[in-house]
């Protein structure tokens, strides 16, 4: 009898459409959906926060300049690996910021459009939208960088500190267990997180899917600029996102965390 219930139960869940075959059909775009009008997206653009702001933690400039780069484009392309051997480095405050400024930077002003006034970043976002916040965490491998948790501010060309400390014990509990090593391996762990808001007001469900594709285009911009400077990244699927959502104070469902990347020594 019980055999025959576990059997039955067994053949219920093969055959149940599973959940991400229902969000990819709910999330499509169709012929008959409502759009927004223009003065309606530029009206909810104005309520959202293009960036966090974090104005009650310290703000540290980062350099105006980037750090030299001497690989060429497609040298830069073939020679992104994931290295075989992951060991920290020391970072310039200049090789941080050319990260960052290649994965979200700012590249250019749009003052002057009647109605997407952001300004643009280094990658492209569905409706100039820019959904995610980029965090990093750090034990003291950047120069003149206390060990902790900080925020990249992209508008600002700067950097917030949230919380100072050693926190690669509680970084390694976030990760799945054979990577836990990579809290004390890499020189920065990068936080890709999305703002779901800002995309789905717009997209509705579709706006979930534009969110995540948009992390995606950070996370090679990022794996490009750290090749090109001959640095190493590991990209990172497996981690406990609830653990990892607490130790950024992020909700985890409006506000939650969608990719990370370890910076290292390069091959």
């Amino acid at each position: 009898m019980l055999h025959s219930l576990w059997k039955e139960a067994e053949l219920s869940s093969e055959s149940a459409t599973p959940s991400w075959e229902i969000f990819h059909e709910n999330s499509k775009t169709g012929h008959y959906d409502g759009a927004l009008t223009n003065d309606q997206v530029v009206a909810e653009m104005d309520n959202l926060y293009d960036v966090f702001p974090y104005k009650q933690f310290p703000t540290i400039p980062l350099p105006e300049t980037l750090a030299p780069i001497n690989r060429s484009f497609m040298e830069t392309i073939t020679n992104r690996v994931t290295p075989k051997e992951i060991r920290p480095t020391t970072l310039t405050m200049e090789e941080l910021r050319t990260i960052l400024y290649c994965g979200y930077g700012v590249t250019r002003d749009n003052s002057d459009n009647e109605y997407i006034t952001r300004p643009f970043r280094t990658v492209p976002s569905g409706g100039a939208l820019y959904p995610l916040e980029l965090y990093f965490y750090t034990n003291q491998r950047v120069t003149s960088l206390a060990a902790g948790l900080y925020h990249y501010s992209p508008v600002e060309n700067a950097i917030q500190c949230i919380r100072e400390g050693n926190f690669d014990e509680e970084i390694a509990n976030t990760l799945v267990s054979f990577q836990t090593h990579l809290a004390f391996d890499t020189s920065l762990i990068l936080f890709i997180t999305a703002a779901f808001n800002r995309s789905t007001f717009k997209y509705k469900e579709k706006g979930y899917r534009f969110a995540l594709f948009e992390a995606g285009h950070v996370a090679q911009n990022i794996n490009l600029a750290a090749t090109a400077l001959e640095l190493g990244v590991i990209n990172i699927g497996g981690y406990h996102d609830r653990l990892v959502d607490r130790f950024l104070k992020i909700d985890g469902l409006n506000h939650a965390t969608v990719y990370l990347n370890g910076i290292c020594k390069g091959n």
